[in-house]
């Protein structure tokens, strides 16, 4: 990582004026109809990084990135007023434990192997540790199990063409499986490193994520992945919804429209404030604990065997709520 002392002059630069137009939305939001020249003394700008700053800021906003999803304003020649702030309305502020959770969170995603972007996560990390002060010197040690040696030991044994024994855990079915796989090649999709191997036990091939993969062992037989082991077409991604997969309807709020791009999407349309979102699922119960965690700003439209299901989970986590705690009697 490099130290914040070390940092170039760009990545200082952009680090800076990212903070910048975090509060700079708050700032003319209270005071609206201020001149340019004196909202740029504050920030101790030119009136001409003030103005570029103003244009950057009038494409930015909410997922969706429509008319009524970006930051608005109204510049009347050298004054400017925000018209629509896209939920930036306050400075942003982090208690310390917010600010600790953050600095765990981006050492931990530091140390994940294969992950993009790794420069722009080294300049976030020395940003929030820099305003942390002496809470970002926690002595806060982060890292993933063996993650860099776990991809270099299974690109070596993929290079020597053995086969393998291994431990996955599989979400879309929240159940963890051991099997014995023919590796083909280790590849990277979407920012995350995969395993692509014919699986015995499915009797495909198949992609593992190498960091749902628990344990692993090298084989002494060679790798044979049969003729009909086909490598995945991986150049829009890995996951490539069908007619054949159950389809999943969805209110969602604005809050929640991070989903339409996170996910493929079949069809995303307005209705009033909400987006109704339909979209291919692997399975239901994948779907049940997904929608389950996003919270209260996504209602479930279909289909009814998944409405029922949230329903009946929901209806028993309430019940342990009431329920009486027998360590307290």
């Amino acid at each position: 990582m490099t130290p914040p002392q070390q940092r170039t002059p760009a990545g200082r630069a952009s680090a800076d004026r990212l903070g910048r137009l975090l509060n700079l939305v708050p700032y003319l939001l209270a005071r609206p109809g201020i001149a340019v020249a004196e909202a740029a003394a504050d920030f101790k700008i030119t009136e001409r990084q003030l103005r570029e700053d103003l244009e950057l800021l009038w494409v930015c906003g909410l997922p969706g990135y429509g008319p009524g999803d970006l930051i608005d304003m109204a510049l009347d020649g050298d004054r400017v007023t925000i018209t629509y702030d896209a939920g930036i309305d306050r400075p942003l502020r982090l208690n310390p434990d917010e600010a600790l959770a953050l600095v765990v969170a981006l050492r931990m995603l530091a140390e994940t192997p294969g992950i993009g972007s790794r420069d722009a996560i080294e300049r976030a990390l020395a940003k929030i540790e820099n305003a942390a002060g002496d809470l970002g010197d926690a002595p806060v040690a982060v890292r993933l199990p063996a993650n860099s040696e776990r991809l270099d030991a299974i690109r070596d044994i993929v290079e020597r063409r053995h086969a393998m024994r291994i431990t996955y855990y599989t979400a879309a079915r929240d159940e963890t499986t051991e099997r014995v796989v023919d590796p083909m090649r280790v590849l990277m999709v979407g920012n995350r490193a995969y395993l692509e191997a014919w699986c015995r036990r499915a009797e495909g091939t198949r992609l593992f994520r190498l960091d749902r993969i628990d344990a692993f062992t090298e084989l002494d037989e060679p790798a044979a992945p049969p003729a009909r082991a086909v490598p995945h077409d991986v150049r829009d991604g890995v996951f490539h919804p069908g007619p054949e997969l159950p389809l999943v309807t969805l209110r969602v709020g604005r809050g929640s429209r991070w989903i339409t791009e996170y996910y493929p999407c079949e069809e995303v349309r307005r209705d009033g404030d909400e987006w109704v979102v339909t979209m291919r699922v692997t399975d239901l119960g994948w779907a049940q604990r997904f929608l389950l965690g996003v919270g209260p700003d996504v209602t479930v439209v279909g289909p009814a065997a998944l409405v029922d299901q949230i329903r009946a989970q929901a209806a028993t986590a309430l019940d342990q709520y009431a329920a009486p705690d027998p360590a307290s009697a």
